[in-house]
């Protein structure tokens, strides 16, 4: 398969007004196993639009090209005390794959982790992007200043596109200050049920919880609910003193409930890139439904394994991959509770017979086919990555 590899906008502007067969779009490569496998003749790399070009702290808002590492990224906002909002995830430990992770690969699949229950996820941090359509159109959308949201609406749409709708190549976000303090809430022994409402109570509390999230088989075999908070010392300190109170005045007995800082081996970065599963063969799904709900949708699939992450909101499952990945027994349980089922591991022949992405209603697949024809007329950008 052949490399395109443009080094400028406009270069890749022409490249994509001169294709004549489907490519497959790649920035690091660490999200390759995600979505259906693209049958395309050549790989078109975005390695080349890298950089950060604008970075202003101040103004809590940076610009960078969509090739830029995903490191890089990081150290620049560390270097002045700040972050990314939304935690995203590497996906590199479950998928097994290698390289460095961009930041338009993290747009392009609206990549969030545990924080995304305070702060939202990728796309909500997302104030502009500039890209290029499968017609070979370059498109600017948005702006570089929080205030700015003309083309609101399109900002968000590439979020999530999978390089569907165009080539990303800039990227524009808002930005936050890093917090002073970090300190997690460990209970030990909750069921499953116990440790949703633990953490929806949590949550629900006036103390601005920044992660929570629950396996059912902790590393001593008990279950562990961890619930972090973050900000000023002083402040982090009093909250989860205030916590623990909530937490214990629930009722339950025979708990371990501490605070303990945040140490290298960093429970948070386990959860966000699924670890208890990256070692271990098998499909992994991720699936969004009520927090409420959740207990009773891993009930109904005894042959999984599960954890919960942002207060049950999105459970984690591994299951045999057998001849579908266990779609019809995920989808199939499901679809009393509503929400969505994400296909995230398993081996490229079943990503190609079984729809990684949730089956969409009719009149929304048909608003997506419609979207899909507008941005690539002529289907040459990853066709089929995130077809039914």
């Amino acid at each position: 398969m052949s490399l395109l590899a443009p080094a400028s906008e406009a270069e890749l502007a022409e490249t994509v007004a001169g294709l004549t067969e489907p490519v497959e779009i790649r920035g690091g490569g660490t999200r390759a196993g995600l979505g259906r496998p693209v049958q395309a003749g050549a790989t078109l790399s975005t390695e080349g639009l890298s950089g950060v070009s604008l970075y202003e702290p101040g103004a809590l808002t940076l610009v960078a090209g969509a090739g830029t590492p995903l490191a890089e990224i990081e150290a620049t906002l560390a270097a002045e005390g700040q972050r990314l909002p939304f935690e995203p995830m590497d996906h590199r430990p479950l998928l097994g794959t290698t390289g460095e992770p961009t930041i338009g690969g993290v747009v392009s699949c609206n990549v969030s982790g545990p924080r995304r229950v305070q702060a939202g996820a990728c796309r909500d941090s997302l104030i502009g992007v500039r890209f290029v359509d499968g017609a070979g159109r370059a498109i600017r959308n948005g702006g570089r200043v929080m205030k700015n949201v003309t083309g609101y609406d399109l900002v968000k749409l590439m979020a999530g596109s999978h390089g569907t709708l165009g080539v990303l190549s800039e990227v524009a976000f808002k930005v936050l200050p890093a917090p002073e303090a970090t300190a997690t809430l460990r209970i030990e022994g909750l069921s499953d049920a116990g440790a949703v409402a633990a953490m929806t109570a949590a949550l629900t509390s006036p103390y601005d919880v920044t992660g929570a999230a629950h396996l059912p088989t902790g590393a001593d075999g008990a279950s562990l609910t961890l619930i972090r908070v973050e900000g000023f010392e002083a402040s982090v300190a009093y909250r989860a003193e205030r916590l623990k109170d909530l937490l214990s005045g629930r009722g339950e007995t025979g708990l371990e409930l501490g605070t303990i800082p945040e140490r290298r081996e960093d429970p948070w970065v386990a959860v966000r890139d699924a670890r208890p599963f990256a070692d271990r063969p098998g499909a992994v799904w991720r699936v969004s439904l009520k927090p409420s709900d959740a207990p009773a949708l891993v009930a109904a699939l005894p042959e999984a394994e599960a954890f919960y992450d942002q207060g049950g909101g999105l459970v984690w499952l591994r299951l045999e991959e057998g001849e579908d990945a266990g779609a019809e027994a995920v989808r199939g349980a499901l679809a009393p509770l509503g929400g969505h089922a994400t296909l995230v591991r398993a081996s490229p022949a079943i990503r190609a017979a079984t729809p990684p992405f949730q089956p969409e209603p009719a009149p929304l697949a048909a608003v997506s086919a419609g979207l899909r024809a507008r941005f690539d007329p002529r289907g040459l950008l990853n066709p089929g990555r995130m077809a039914p």
